[in-house]
């Protein structure tokens, strides 16, 4: 019988990928496409893609497909055979990693969502098949020296902080949940502009494209494959590079370098700092920047208490986690958790 499940723990299977000299590719692509039956395509695909030696995560939804993967070099070829011979993806966009310098995933994750990109729309009239269209890194840009054009980011706050293209509009916020009503508000009285959407992969802004034309927006456009997709071509033919900072990425790396500018500030003091770190405290877990300063003064933790927690004796650590649900445990500035924090913290 097939194994459908990983069956090994994780801390394991990290130190395996981390110790494995095996080239690998860093993948992401996603297609807005009916499925009849998810879970039956789960497990084909966790059959197919585990015996290929693919790690990272996939959903799977009766909207379509949304994956972050890792495959070795050697079975490239194979996995794009797999994804072209169903019809709805074949030819389909692959986007490499621009930086490939560590290890992205360490296991395969292949669920049955309800959908690929949660967004909270409830409204049974509104449809993928009308969307905004695709601009690509030339067209891209060309469009935002128009005055007349809006950039929109479609991105959590948390990314955006640390990279952007220039003339971006932020839409603050923690989720894609709550960007979709908050961008279709925000510009109500630009319908009739030149609106250009984009996110990391493509899989976001594409969604936000056509709820803005559902809700009555007119000259919409989105960044097709997103930023990762802008900067391989922009390298690939020599243009002009409107992307500045780090490109927040959802897997091990935390994110890719783009350009040297930094143009985030550490969480706890405030020097220039844009790396990622999840607060060593199992218990919090949170993400937020820290600087290599903080990091060392603090060993990794977020707070006077969290380092207080991580002291403690591995099974209290453990009590203390029981039934603790911390969500999308992440720096919020409209809460302005850090600024609280930071008041506690002595990192001299």
């Amino acid at each position: 019988m097939a194994t459908l499940h990983n069956r090994v723990s994780r801390k394991v299977l990290k130190e395996r990928a981390e110790n494995d000299p095996t080239p690998r590719n860093t993948v992401s692509f996603y297609c807005y496409f009916p499925i009849s039956d998810p879970a039956s395509m789960r497990d084909h695909w966790y059959v197919h893609l585990n015996g290929l030696g693919v790690y990272g995560r996939i959903y799977i939804a009766e909207e379509g497909i949304n994956a972050q993967i890792s495959c070795p070099v050697s079975q490239f070829e194979n996995l794009k055979s797999f994804i072209y011979a169903i019809p709805s993806m074949n030819g389909l966009r692959l986007n490499k990693a621009v930086d490939e310098n560590r290890n992205s995933f360490y296991v395969l994750d292949i669920k049955v969502r309800q959908k690929i990109v949660a967004d909270g729309i409830i409204d049974n009239d509104f449809s993928m098949n009308n969307r905004g269209r695709y601009v690509n890194a030339l067209e891209f840009n060309e469009m935002v020296k128009e005055p007349d054009t809006l950039v929109i980011d479609m991105r959590n706050h948390y990314e955006y902080e640390v990279g952007r293209f220039n003339t971006a509009i932020e839409i603050p916020s923690d989720t894609f949940r709550e960007q979709l009503p908050m961008a279709s508000s925000m510009f109500e009285e630009e319908k009739e502009r030149k609106i250009i959407m984009y996110c990391t992969g493509g899989i976001r802004c594409e969604k936000a494209s056509a709820w803005m034309l559902h809700k009555g927006y007119k000259n919409v456009f989105h960044l097709e494959g997103g930023i990762i997709n802008y900067i391989n071509q922009v390298r690939e033919l020599g243009l002009e590079n409107n992307f500045i900072g780090k490109n927040f990425v959802f897997d091990e790396r935390l994110g890719e370098r783009i350009t040297d500018d930094i143009i985030s500030n550490c969480h706890i003091c405030g020097t220039p700092c844009d790396v990622h770190v999840n607060c060593k405290n199992s218990s919090c877990h949170l993400l937020f920047i820290q600087c290599d300063a903080c990091h060392s003064a603090m060993g990794g933790c977020c707070s006077n208490a969290c380092m207080d927690v991580v002291q403690l004796d591995p099974e209290q650590q453990k009590e203390m986690r029981k039934g603790l649900d911390k969500g999308r445990n992440i720096f919020n500035k409209s809460k302005q958790r850090m600024t609280l924090l930071s008041k506690d913290q002595n990192v001299d």
